[in-house]
């Protein structure tokens, strides 16, 4: 979890096939609405955000039926977005915590993504950081922070 730019689908997608998981990013449980929305620079009302979070909450619901592990890339920025998708023990989250600049500067950088600069101040803004979740520095590189993550969680 974290802002825009702070690494999640990167950093999912390495811990995935590291573990041999699923991997799900958030981004694509978003309504064509909300993708037009922040491709405009317009953050998203927690109105826009709950569907797409009740949206993800089926598919870790779904996988949790059928016995599949799953890394899934979501902000989930607020407390009640976290409790909404701790649907049980097993779910664990993880916060890529970054500064601004840092991910203002990711966010100029990265190529085709409907997220740009424009909605990370009123991320920023909602950001409630977790006081129950692993935080790890956004700013290590991106295979430093998996071996973090798979030491803190004891997934070797």
């Amino acid at each position: 979890m974290g802002p825009a730019g702070s690494g999640k689908t990167t950093v999912g997608e390495v811990l995935a096939s590291q573990l041999k998981w699923e991997f799900a990013d958030g981004d694509n449980f978003h309504s064509p609405a909300n993708i037009e929305k922040m491709a405009h620079g317009l953050p998203l009302s927690d109105d826009d955000r709950i569907p797409w979070l009740n949206s993800i909450r089926e598919a870790m619901f779904r996988c949790e039926v059928e016995s599949r592990n799953l890394v899934l890339a979501c902000s989930a920025l607020k407390r009640s977005y976290r409790e909404l998708l701790q649907i049980n023990s097993n779910v664990k989250f993880v916060y890529l915590k970054g500064s601004y600049e840092l991910l203002r500067e990711r966010l100029h950088s990265r190529k085709g993504h409907y997220a740009g600069e424009q909605i990370l101040a009123s991320q920023f803004a909602d950001l409630e950081e977790p006081t129950d979740a692993i935080t790890i520095d956004a700013a290590q590189p991106g295979e430093q922070i998996v071996a973090e993550i798979r030491k803190v969680l004891g997934l070797s």
